[in-house]
């Protein structure tokens, strides 16, 4: 069995890492290459970077940010904001990436996917998928989750999974920034799929981790503002993880 991993999510916008709640209200949480570093050093199982405002300002993600951020890291690092084309991903991945996180473009054209499985391999390229739920059923989100589509979460895992995504990212907008806990319902639909998914969206004490690590299929939990803010120690997480007998890398 795979043990699971713990990793920290920096939010981008205008080059410092900034954190909201239900993707609003953002605030100023640090300087990427130094929170890159910390995690590092706390033995994070990876990094996500996410250039949050990419995609609404019509941009690609900032590459100098990535190459600073990847040079002070020794562990996967995933990059996600703006990409909408094979080019994009290439810069990024030549930028020290080791995987991609697609979102509004794999919307907007899921023949993106398969392209970009087919020439970079499906170990890099990562969906992510921001939900919200309406009545009884979770639908897909883009655009920073400010554009609904109107997409159901299952139809479009099976597509991504289908099209050779190698990874999910699933965020929770509901309880995003909340730190009242991961959705465990939504990652209870969700069950057993092909590929790994990530959780995210609501961590902020240890039971949560435990709870979404144990309780569910996912395969890790990311979270932000609990590590940006030293709420919750990373390797201090995974040794009390551990403890509770939860298939940790210590």
């Amino acid at each position: 069995m795979l043990t699971k991993r713990i990793i920290p999510c920096l939010d981008i916008k205008n080059g410092r890492v900034v954190k909201g709640v239900n993707f609003i209200g953002l605030k100023d949480a640090g300087c990427p290459v130094e929170l890159a570093r910390q995690y590092n050093d706390q033995l994070a199982d990876e990094i996500v970077f996410l250039d949050i405002t990419a995609t609404n300002e019509s941009r690609q993600t900032m590459l100098e940010v990535v190459k600073r951020v990847a040079r002070e890291v020794f562990i996967p690092l995933t990059v996600g904001g703006g990409i909408a084309s094979t080019g994009d991903v290439k810069a990024l991945l030549n930028s020290g990436a080791d995987k991609v996180a697609i979102n509004s473009a794999a919307v907007n054209n899921p023949q993106l996917i398969t392209e970009l499985a087919e020439i970079f391999g499906s170990q890099c390229i990562v969906v992510a998928i921001d939900v919200k739920k309406h009545q009884n059923e979770w639908l897909v989100y883009t655009h920073g989750g400010s554009k609904a589509t109107g997409i159901e979460i299952r139809s479009w895992i099976d597509q991504v999974v289908r099209r050779g995504a190698g990874e999910l990212l699933i965020t929770s907008i509901d309880t995003d920034g909340s730190r009242n806990g991961f959705d465990l319902e939504l990652y209870r639909l969700l069950g057993q799929t092909r590929v790994p998914i990530i959780a995210s969206g609501g961590a902020g004490r240890l039971q949560d981790f435990a709870d979404v690590l144990g309780l569910t299929n996912v395969s890790g939990a990311l979270a932000a503002s609990v590590f940006h803010y030293q709420q919750l120690s990373i390797i201090q997480l995974k040794r009390k993880l551990h403890r509770l007998g939860v298939r940790i890398r210590l």
